[in-house]
């Protein structure tokens, strides 16, 4: 104590820090969701985190990289896909089939299959639906999308498309492109559509019609019903005609907007019975050398070229969201007008790929 009163005094007060560390420790430890929730978590002091850390460590100290499957919508949003995607494709990796999903891949791993060309020289149809892969806490056979998996290995294999069957379409002079943009209930309290998109294209072209929502508090059912306007002004013109769309996303909205509005003139439900939905058809008819269905894929396959490529779907939202918070009319008006061109471009890409289509019905 004589020769080192410094360091005496700083272990005091190192102990008297450490005993007020614990002192102050969580009594509990919470999350707020995407859901918007509050969850609980258990506290443990900091040891799992320590864990995770040194997981995390070894991972980036290894000479080698754990492997992971890539998949489409999966690394759709993820920093990394750059890294990843090129090297699953260099190596022909056997998850970038449409339709396989990540258990199957880890399954068809541990038998030695890791690329397309694998699997194509061990599996047939009969022999893959046999196939039995993790599914949640039991095993379960891959059974009827082995036919799909085994043409769209083939498809990628020969690095060319596969006529299943002509396309199914209805043979009309003008169609109606339709697209949405939205809100997901967890960005917004009301689930919101702020854009319905739609343009007739075919012999009698129409303008671009689309409905906005508004910035007040009726803002969104005034969204609704000038749809609902636009729709029937179409109809008046053209009469009963298809209103092409990708997915399911607009026919799952319209019905959402049905219960919470109202269709007075029944004009919502004369949409939805001239819905056409381009992806089943497509999947149906003709397997693809890519690794997605998606529109923005599918659309570069058959030539179409967008002017706006930074733009995406998650593109649009942050921008609207922009729009919604700022209080500069001058700002918002150009934010809208991005938007605008955005979704007018996506109706575009819809009938471009339907007119690629069309060309396969014949």
């Amino acid at each position: 104590e004589k020769d080192h009163p410094e360091i005496l005094r700083q272990l005091e007060l190192y102990g008297l820090l450490y005993e007020e560390t614990f002192k102050r420790l969580p009594k509990a430890l919470q999350v707020h969701s995407g859901t918007g929730d509050i969850i609980e978590l258990p506290y443990d002091g900091g040891s799992t985190a320590l864990a995770l850390m040194e997981d995390i460590a070894n991972l980036k100290t290894a000479e080698n990289e754990m492997y992971s499957p890539v998949g489409w919508s999966k690394c759709g949003g993820c920093p990394f896909k750059n890294h990843c995607w090129p090297i699953a494709e260099k190596n022909r990796d056997v998850s970038l089939v449409p339709g396989i999903d990540q258990n199957l891949v880890l399954a068809l791993r541990e038998r030695g299959i890791r690329t397309i060309e694998d699997l194509l020289s061990n599996f047939d149809e009969d022999k893959l639906s046999g196939f039995k892969r993790p599914w949640g806490s039991r095993m379960q056979r891959v059974g009827r999308k082995a036919a799909s998996i085994i043409r769209l290995a083939q498809a990628m294999s020969q690095r060319k498309e596969i006529l299943i069957e002509p396309p199914s379409l209805p043979d009309n002079p003008n169609y109606v492109m339709f697209d949405l943009e939205g809100l997901p209930p967890q960005l917004d309290e009301l689930e919101k559509i702020y854009l319905w998109g739609v343009q007739v294209y075919g012999e009698k072209m129409s303008d671009f019609m689309p409905a906005l929502a508004g910035f007040g508090e009726e803002g969104d059912k005034e969204g609704w019903e000038q749809f609902l306007k636009n729709a029937a002004t179409i109809f008046t013109e053209y009469g009963e005609l298809p209103f092409v769309h990708w997915h399911h996303y607009e026919r799952v909205k319209i019905d959402l907007y049905l219960r919470r509005y109202g269709d007075r003139e029944g004009i919502a439900e004369r949409v939805k019975k001239n819905l056409l939905d381009l992806l089943p058809i497509t999947q149906r008819s003709i397997a693809l050398p890519l690794p997605s269905y998606s529109l923005k894929v599918i659309e570069k396959y058959v030539g179409f070229k967008r002017t706006l490529d930074e733009y995406r779907g998650d593109t649009a939202i942050a921008r609207y969201i922009e729009a919604v918070e700022t209080e500069d009319a001058k700002k918002r008006e150009e934010i809208m007008e991005g938007i605008l061109e955005y979704n007018k471009e996506d109706l575009e890409a819809t009938w471009a790929v339907l007119k690629w289509l069309r060309s396969k019905a014949t």
